[in-house]
Parts: structure tokens; sequence; C-alpha cells
């Protein structure tokens, strides 16, 4: 802050002039002075540089906020675009082990029809070796039948 000007020889002199003893101007003067110097007075020109310092920090401050918004805004930019290629990969790599369980589900299903081939077989070979054994089973039971008839009468 800038101090009043005060000339106490001046103001002395001026007291003197009014018709004052120069013990008293001289006394006078000094407090004064002395009151000019302990306070701090703002000046126009004080309130001045303030609003220019406070209009400059606004400036400064002002840029660095558009600077931080421009540089949050790529770094949001950035991290959109890995958490895009990161989400490409991991639908990647579901469809991935989708084909893996398709193949084995394929596969599995073509073990099952090749058992049930199998079964088919198997049990057809079976129940026409059991028609066969039972065939020859009756047949034997009829001819023995027919024997036992015939000696029986």
């Amino acid at each position: 802050m800038g101090q009043v000007a005060f000339d106490t020889l001046q103001a002395t002199e001026d007291l003197e002039t009014v018709g004052m003893s120069r013990e008293h101007a001289r006394a006078i003067s000094l407090i004064v002075r002395r009151s000019h110097e302990v306070a701090d007075v703002a000046t126009k020109a004080d309130i001045a540089d303030v609003k220019r310092d406070i209009a400059d920090v606004r400036k400064d401050l002002s840029a660095e906020i558009t600077d931080v918004r421009k540089d949050l805004s790529a770094e949001i930019a950035d991290v959109r675009k890995d958490m895009k290629i990161q989400s490409e990969k991991v639908d990647a790599q579901f469809a991935d082990v989708r084909k893996d369980i398709d193949t084995r589900f394929e596969k599995v299903d073509a073990q099952f029809a090749d058992i049930r081939k199998d079964m088919n077989n198997k049990l057809e070979k079976l129940g026409l070796s059991l028609t066969i054994k039972m065939g020859g089973m009756i047949g034997f039971l009829v001819v023995s039948i027919g024997l036992m008839l015939k000696y029986l009468r």
C-alpha cells in the first residue's frame, strides 16, 4: 500500500503563519506524520493494482482450467479407447470359448450317436441270437413233446 505524502516542514510553517507557536506547530506536524506512518491507507492506485492483479489471476485460472479440461477430455478419450479395445478383446475371447464349447458339444453328440448305433447293433444281434436260440428251443420242445406223445400212445 502506498502512503500519503506529508510535508512536516510545510505543515509547521503553515501553522506558525496562523499564529501558533513553533513548538506547538512542530508537535502537531510530528503527530500527523506519525499517524500517517502507522495508517495503511489504500490509494486509488493501490486499488487499481489489486484489481489488475485479480484480473490477471482470473485470466491465469481461466487458462489453467481450460488446459485442465482439455487434458481431462484427452485422458477420458484415451480411457474410452482403452476400454473399447479391452471390451473387443473380451468379446473375442468369449466368441472363442463359445466356438470351443460348440465344437466339444458336437463331438459329444457324435460320440453319443456312435454309442447309440453300437448299442442298437448289439441289441439287434442279441435279439437275433435270442430269437434263434428260442426258435431252436421251441423246435426242440415241439419235437420232444411230439416224441413223447408218440411213445405214450
